[in-house]
């Protein structure tokens, strides 16, 4: 069983999106997302295993390749920090592409996949409960 690559590649945007807001100076933002992006990466990290373990890998080797799915982002973290701290004036344009790119994914693949599978109310509850969880981070940890 592959893995594809493009169910992975939003990866790339999230771990820029940390480190842009870690190395814009916004503290208390950047841990917010860092504890957002952590949260949703839990049950990302499952839907690559549970697979795996059925196929017969074991769960070592299962949980192995499920955390190497998400490399990409303390890889794109420190790029992003990086160029936040030389560029700073680009900053709102680079957590700007971020947020786009992981909402092109979301409207992309992971919505349509929900719904093609018949979890259209599975996915809507997600999508409420994980919006109030982040005004939640948002007024508790924001400043």
């Amino acid at each position: 069983m592959a893995v594809r690559a493009s169910h992975h590649l939003h990866n790339l945007p999230e771990g820029l999106g940390v480190g842009v807001a870690f190395g814009g100076g916004e503290f208390y933002t950047a841990i917010t997302l860092a504890i957002a992006i952590a949260l949703q990466n839990l049950p990302e990290g499952l839907a690559v295993a549970l697979p795996l373990l059925r196929e017969g890998y074991s769960r070592p080797r299962a949980v192995l390749i499920a955390a190497a799915t998400g490399l990409a982002e303390p890889i794109a973290g420190a790029l992003g920090a990086i160029a936040a701290n030389l560029a700073r004036p680009l900053l709102p344009i680079g957590l700007a592409f971020a947020g786009g790119a992981m909402l092109f994914v979301v409207s992309d693949e992971i919505i349509p996949e929900t719904h093609r599978r018949g979890f259209e109310d599975e996915a809507t509850t997600g999508l409420v409960v994980g919006f109030a969880l982040m005004m939640v981070l948002d007024t508790a940890l924001g400043h």
